[in-house]
């Protein structure tokens, strides 16, 4: 087992997800509730990363955090280090990656919620914070927490962005995944079996506590 790889592996998933909370639950809350001129452009852009090839957006998001682009040059200049082969362009693309995992759940939780009861919220002189807070939240919760889940589970097994934004360096953008392939690629089956099975097992924890988390919600609410 490379101990290594999975706990780089285990980070990035904890921070992807956690970059993601909010900006699922803005951008699912917006796409739900609003119509505005370019809506459908935005649910598309979304969506992209769900049909590119990994190597196609690894590709883009490699020559756009590069030195030589405007971000790697910015983030050259304030850190004193490249972004790509590092684990922070890891995490940076990782998020862009996982957009649709986290967006589109949450959406698909806050578009369940009938109009009335956002009306009801204002009509008892909640604000639109508070509305959100007490009354949207905690309905929309099992396809916010859905949308971690999946955005979790995701970062866990992704192979081709992290390779080729990241590279493989020990202890710091070599994943599981990565780690996996090696280890195939080394003939060493035995290595990789053991690996592939540490990655089944806490995915499906992880999806089996989420249902779980979710029962116990739905009770309370109901």
């Amino acid at each position: 087992m490379d101990w290594a790889a999975l706990f780089v592996s285990l980070q990035l998933a904890g921070w992807t997800a956690i970059i993601l909370l909010p900006v699922s639950i803005f951008m699912g809350r917006l796409l739900a509730y609003r119509r505005f001129a370019g809506k459908g452009l935005i649910e598309a852009l979304v969506m992209l990363p769900l049909v590119l090839p990994p190597t196609v957006l690894g590709f883009y998001l490699l020559v756009s955090l590069g030195r030589n682009s405007f971000v790697g040059a910015l983030w050259q200049d304030l850190f004193g280090q490249q972004l790509v082969f590092t684990f922070e362009g890891l995490v940076l693309a990782s998020v862009i990656f996982n957009l649709p995992f986290a967006i589109q759940p949450a959406q698909r939780g806050f578009e369940a919620i009938a109009p009335e009861v956002r009306e009801a919220a204002a009509c008892c002189g909640l604000s639109p914070l508070r509305s959100l807070w007490r009354v949207e939240l905690p309905l929309a919760w099992p396809g916010v927490m859905t949308a971690m889940v999946l955005t979790f589970a995701h970062t866990l097994g992704e192979f081709g962005i992290v390779l080729m934004v990241g590279g493989s360096i020990s202890g710091e953008t070599r994943t599981i995944a990565i780690a996996i392939y090696d280890r195939v690629q080394a003939f060493d089956t035995h290595g990789a079996a053991v690996m592939s099975a540490a990655l089944v097992a806490i995915s499906l924890f992880t999806i089996a506590l989420t249902y779980w988390l979710s029962a116990r919600v739905g009770r309370r609410l109901s």
